[in-house]
């Protein structure tokens, strides 16, 4: 099984970069994932609700450890999130276009984390239902 499949069966999310700009992926992301009955968290600090949702300041403020955080932010904090991942135990990250920079995707194999770093989440969850 593909990390893109086997992450899409995994349930309980988090969104780093979820915005409630409606015109922003991180939004989008949230949204679709939410609607796709996924229970799904998320996280960006200058926000404090989305759709109704409480929106965390960091990972590490969550309720739940996730099983999968899905990546919107720009590289340079991507790479804190990969780390971040592996101090709370998160071991499945998906890194959306733009925030897979080569730096993040290696951040990320060097502590041992599953990376999706090719496909967006938002066309996987069209093609997989």
């Amino acid at each position: 099984m593909s990390h893109v499949d086997a992450m899409l069966q995994m349930k309980t999310w988090a969104v780093v970069g979820a915005t409630n700009n409606k015109d922003k992926f991180g939004y989008k992301i949230f949204k679709a994932l939410k609607e796709a009955g996924y229970q799904v968290y998320p996280v960006n600090p200058g926000v404090s609700e989305i759709l109704g949702d409480t929106c965390y300041p960091a990972l590490k403020d969550l309720p739940v450890v996730p099983e999968v955080v899905n990546v919107v932010v720009p590289p340079k904090i991507g790479e804190q999130i990969m780390n971040h991942c592996a101090e709370l135990g998160i071991k499945n990250v998906w890194l959306q276009p733009g925030a897979n920079a080569a730096s993040v995707v290696t951040a990320a194999a060097n502590i041992g984390l599953n990376v999706v770093d090719q496909n967006c989440v938002l066309v996987e969850l069209c093609n997989h239902k």
